[in-house]
């Protein structure tokens, strides 16, 4: 694949230390049923224990060969409730995005802080990197997989095919389960909106063993994960409400409030639908169930 860049793309170059535990969750998904990358093989027995009954319906969506660019698109639709799908379609989405929630919650919402810390120091590598050198350096040494020829970015080993940004920029982000995948390119990141390139960051001994401990309690996890006010204010969205009706619950200022429920919104845990002025925030199934430390279930097919 070669990704085809303007002067403007090049301005437009962003990073985020990760698109967050969903599609993290996605990833490690991928990583666990694939033979690839032997260093993460305590990791795979101790996700196995802790699945317990829920191991049948993540072998079963490992059975399938779905792509993690198919899971990611098949939870953005399953949590886009405004455009209607014929029943099947549905059940389809969402026993399988129930899934990929339910094994986020196992393998790695415990570890987020610790995994997300991991990410945040790769991200801040690479802009270390840009400041440094610029941004024609990041992409030359952003993987050993990618091959920076001005003015394209040729990623080996996908599909022979060009893409051309034409000025929308490019989203760039590292991620802790995309080994032995080494990149993963998606045409649009359902939160941005940009194309996105996921590259596998660096391994170490230390995030593989943080990765078998035993996590803490659901209240610390909740906390490491979100922060004390934003675990707050997943406690304030058992009733959906406003950006004010929020701020007016949690006693913080209406932009304090805005900033929490955008950070939550992006890790999946809470949607936003907007009329006007007015925006409705409500809990998902992944904040529903991290909030209550309850395992996702995959729906059932309903019987006519």
């Amino acid at each position: 694949m070669r990704i085809h860049f303007t002067v403007e793309d090049l301005a437009r170059l962003r990073m985020v230390a990760s698109l967050g535990p969903v599609a993290e969750s996605v990833f490690a998904l991928d990583l666990f049923g694939r033979n690839g990358g032997a260093s993460f093989n305590t990791w795979r027995r101790h996700v196995r224990d802790r699945l317990g009954e829920g191991v049948g319906n993540v072998e079963q969506l490992v059975r399938e060969r779905r792509t993690p660019v198919e899971l990611l698109e098949m939870a953005a639709r399953s949590a886009d409730r405004a455009v209607p799908r014929p029943p099947a379609e549905e059940w389809v989405s969402r026993r399988v995005t129930a899934t990929v929630l339910g094994f986020c919650q196992v393998a790695v919402l415990p570890y987020w802080s610790k995994v997300r810390g991991h990410l945040e120091s790769e991200r801040d590598t690479y802009g270390r990197i840009t400041i440094t050198n610029g941004v024609e350096c990041l992409l030359e040494t952003l993987h050993p997989r990618l091959c920076w020829n001005p003015p394209v970015l040729e990623v080996s080993d996908t599909e022979d095919h060009d893409v051309h940004l034409r000025g929308r920029g490019l989203l760039l982000s590292p991620s802790l389960f995309l080994q032995g995948r080494n990149h993963l390119f998606l045409d649009r990141e359902h939160e941005t909106g940009l194309p996105a390139l996921v590259v596998s960051a660096p391994c170490t001994s230390a995030i593989l063993s943080d990765l078998t401990e035993t996590p803490t309690s659901d209240d610390e996890a909740l906390a490491a994960l979100v922060g004390h006010t934003r675990a707050a204010a997943l406690q304030a969205l058992t009733e959906s409400c406003t950006t004010g009706g929020l701020s007016e619950r949690l006693g913080i200022s209406l932009a304090g409030a805005s900033k929490h429920a955008t950070v939550l919104r992006k890790a999946g845990l809470i949607t936003t639908a907007r009329n006007r002025n007015t925006a409705l925030h409500t809990l998902t199934s992944l904040g529903m169930a991290l909030l209550h430390g309850e395992p996702f279930m995959a729906p059932q097919p309903q019987r006519n």
